[in-house]
């Protein structure tokens, strides 16, 4: 049954039976005494021994996907013979292809094999992609390398959030998954001062962009080898704990998940039933879609703030530098929220806010032909864009329970959303420059969509949340074996 189902109210002897459940969970959950010193320093060590990891992986992500961007106002297109009609934007949008297909299979095969090893051979292989991609001399070489890019990237976000969620409360999850987010906006700055620098080099032929997939490539290729060596695979594996810390690690972790699941980590093992679960799950595809629309402005953004600052008139070095202010502010704008988000343990309104914010920032670029009004909206656009993406990761991952529907309903998320990538890599033409009036136009729809459908998760989440505090889903507790009930347990409350 999904969630979302209607349930006949249960005659009055099944219903003692459903509430006799319920006492008894709310009996067993209290058995577990909560230990807030050894749960702060749990977190601590975790944020010390993890969390620079994970921002590594998506600083890295984000700069290699992202660079070619920066190749182009430094000659690629040019040098290619692609400096006219579509031939780029086809080269942004092959990434997502394999990028999109692999989601769901990569988050099982990290559930299947040690996370700790996974996730570092996947950033080792896209880091040597990168730099391979510096000694293409042809449109077709390009394509054959963002493919591969876009195969091995593809499994780094679902994994990431999976990976946390492994170690971290669900409310304790979304500042940390701003934590390691913020790395994106960090990654438009700093490609931005790295790609002015390499973009001039010049040597044994290989002129300005090559340099930049070189180099950036090449410290992708270091980070990986090391993140094989300090990843720790689940709590149990983590060398940095003590005895008693594991135990807790475990504990707390079956009492976070209000009745979803009594199995840890270590112990669940792959059952099609989770599988099915999390494709019946409403708030799966509510939030792909939601996902989806909000990625179309901040992937059009990420990749090119560049050409739309050249298109205000402003040179090569130039434009790259001034890619950093906008998003040196998302950077900071991701931490701040997300840190707020889990203190008041809410996601939607976030999401509801920037994108009005963001809204306000393409009007800006579309209304105006001053450049200081056109950069300031490039200010509000990464502070309403960037951080609703790690809100969207704490929001799925809060509201799915056990580990695999997690795996699974996240891969199905990233997967709908991703294929935004075929909008948001399309819709600033070299024809349209340097006012790229579709572009925004199309971003600001795709903002009002996101505003909508953000509004009505909200609204659907505390409807079903409001009918298990009524008891409406107690009657749940009589369907079979309740350690199957995941997120449908009457105990499960949404975050909103």
């Amino acid at each position: 049954m999904a969630i979302g189902e209607g349930t006949q109210r249960p005659s009055d002897e099944v219903e003692k039976s459903a509430a006799d459940h319920v006492e008894k969970a709310l009996d067993a959950a209290a058995t577990v005494v909560e230990n807030p010193a050894l749960d702060k320093r749990l977190n601590w060590k975790f944020d010390l021994h993890i969390l620079p990891w994970l921002f590594g992986i998506w600083l890295f992500s984000f700069i290699d996907r992202s660079n070619i961007g920066n190749a182009k106002i430094a000659g690629l297109p040019k040098d290619l013979g692609i400096d006219t009609g579509t031939a780029f934007n086809v080269a942004l949008l092959v990434f997502y292809i394999p990028y999109i297909l692999v989601d769901v299979p990569s988050n099982l095969l990290l559930k299947k094999f040690r996370a700790g090893v996974y996730l570092p051979a996947l950033i080792t292989l896209w880091g040597l992609v990168c730099c391979f991609m510096g000694f293409t001399k042809s449109y077709a070489g390009l394509i054959v390398c963002r493919l591969l890019l876009g195969m091995f990237e593809g499994g780094i976000l679902g994994g990431v959030i999976i990976y946390l969620a492994m170690f971290y409360r669900r409310h304790q999850m979304l500042y940390r998954s701003g934590l390691f987010y913020c790395a994106a906006p960090l990654s438009g700055a700093f490609g931005g001062l790295l790609a002015s620098a390499l973009g001039k080099i010049e040597y044994r032929g290989y002129n300005k962009w090559p340099w930049i997939f070189f180099i950036e490539g090449a410290i992708t290729v270091v980070f990986g080898i090391i993140c094989f060596f300090f990843m720790p695979d689940t709590p149990a594996a983590a060398r940095f704990l003590t005895a008693e810390e594991k135990d807790w690690a475990l504990r707390r972790m079956r009492l976070d998940a209000s009745g979803a699941t009594d199995i840890d980590v270590d112990e669940e093992k792959l059952d099609w039933y989770w599988v099915k679960m999390a494709l019946k799950t409403p708030q799966v595809y509510l939030c792909g879609f939601l996902w989806f629309f909000l990625l179309v402005p901040l992937y059009s953004f990420s990749l090119f703030l560049p050409s739309i600052i050249a298109g205000m008139g402003y040179k090569s070095t130039t434009a790259q530098l001034f890619t950093v202010p906008p998003n040196m502010l998302g950077f900071v704008v991701v931490i701040l929220t997300a840190r707020y988000s889990d203190k008041v343990k809410s996601r939607g309104i976030f999401i509801v806010v920037g994108s009005v914010v963001a809204l306000c920032g393409y009007i800006m670029l579309l209304a105006s032909d001053k450049n200081s009004v056109k950069y300031g909206g490039t200010f509000l656009i990464a502070t309403g864009v960037f951080q609703g993406s790690p809100m969207l990761m704490g929001w799925v991952s809060n509201n799915l329970a056990p580990h695999y529907v997690r795996a699974v309903g996240v891969g199905v998320v990233i997967s709908i959303a991703n294929c935004s990538a075929f909008i948001g890599t399309f819709i600033y033409l070299q024809r349209d420059a340097p006012k790229y009036t579709l572009g925004h136009s199309v971003n600001i729809g795709a903002l009002v969509i996101t505003f909508i459908l953000a509004s009505a998760q909200i609204l659907y989440l505390r409807w079903e949340n409001k009918k298990r505090d009524r008891g409406d889903r107690d009657g749940r507790l009589l369907e079979g074996d309740v350690s199957r009930l995941g997120h449908r347990h009457p105990l499960f409350r949404y975050t909103l």
